[in-house]
C-alpha cells in the first residue's frame, strides 16, 4: 500500500513494523500512524522511529581456519572430508521459567 493509504482498524488491533534490511543508522526509518475520527476528521498522529539492526551468523563455514561472514559455503552443508558448513546446537530447554 502506498503513503495516504488508510485501514479502517478495529479497538485493540496491534500494529507490527518489520525491516527489510538494516539500518545506516540509529533511528533513519519512521512510520507515521495518523488517528482519524469517522468522516475523515484527523485526530491525532504518533511517530515510530526505527532502527533495522543486522543480524548474522559468522562461522568458519569451509573449515580453512578463517571466520568470514559471507562465505558462499554459509547457507548449506555438505558431509564429508571436502565438506562445508557448520552444524549448529542450540540449547532449548527451560532453564528459567
Amino acid at each position: 500500500a502506498g503513503a495516504g493509504t488508510r485501514w479502517p482498524l478495529d479497538e485493540g488491533t496491534a500494529l507490527r513494523f518489520s525491516m527489510s534490511r538494516a539500518s545506516a543508522e540509529v533511528n533513519d526509518n519512521k512510520v507515521t500512524v495518523s488517528f482519524y475520527a469517522e468522516g475523515g476528521k484527523p485526530i491525532n498522529q504518533a511517530g515510530v522511529f526505527l532502527t533495522g539492526l543486522g543480524i548474522s551468523l559468522d562461522v568458519d563455514a569451509d573449515q580453512d581456519g578463517v571466520v568470514e561472514k559471507n562465505s558462499p559455503n554459509k547457507a548449506s552443508w555438505a558431509w564429508g572430508p571436502e565438506g562445508h558448513g557448520a552444524i549448529l546446537l542450540v540449547s532449548c530447554d527451560k532453564e528459567f521459567p
